[in-house]
């Protein structure tokens, strides 16, 4: 050994692996391998991408009405931010229903979502006080519902959408069922 090796400080040894020797996956992924998420339906992205439609409809007819009444330029630059906003939303809106995944455990529901802010919710099955299953007139048009939890604190109410009503309906059984058992122990 030289001179110069044996005077180099010792080695600082990285994070310690979390599990047999493999790093944690993070705090919106802390069970990678022991959790089984399930994604929403696809068609979700349709109901979505009619809701932003009807909306750039409504502000681009209103932008193409004052452009033609005064006929100033600036409605023409207006009509245009918003067709470009409106490409952007659809491509959020597909990469953001990818996004959506839940997973049942033995005593909590985890829900997670979010593009730029991603959200891990985990509602224990003992803290629920209803299940709600909605579905709106697109929602119905494509299949779909969506499953809200309540809780007593509001601001831990998940929601999962984007789910086929025989789906939603099991899995509100099913959290109710659990929710009734849980509650019984407090």
């Amino acid at each position: 050994m030289s001179a110069a090796e044996s005077h180099q400080p010792p080695a600082v040894p990285g994070p310690l692996p979390s599990g047999p020797g493999r790093p944690s996956a993070g705090p919106l992924e802390p069970w990678p391998e022991t959790v089984r998420w399930q994604p929403i339906s696809r068609d979700l992205i349709w109901v979505e991408l009619l809701r932003l439609a009807a909306v750039l409809a409504v502000v681009g007819v209103g932008v193409v009405i004052g452009w033609v009444l005064s006929g100033h330029w600036i409605f023409g630059l207006a009509l245009a931010v918003v067709l470009l906003l409106g490409v952007g939303r659809a491509v959020s809106i597909v990469r953001a229903v990818g996004a959506w995944g839940y997973a049942e455990r033995s005593d909590d529901l985890l829900v997670r979502h979010g593009l730029l802010v991603r959200r891990l919710s985990i509602v224990p099955y003992a803290r629920m006080q209803f299940v709600d299953v909605s579905a709106g007139p697109l929602e119905r048009a494509f299949d779909l519902a969506t499953v809200q939890l309540h809780t007593a604190a509001a601001a831990s109410d998940a929601r999962v959408p984007g789910l086929r009503p025989a789906e939603a309906s099991r899995l509100r059984d099913r959290l109710t069922a659990l929710g009734e058992d849980r509650a019984e122990g407090l």
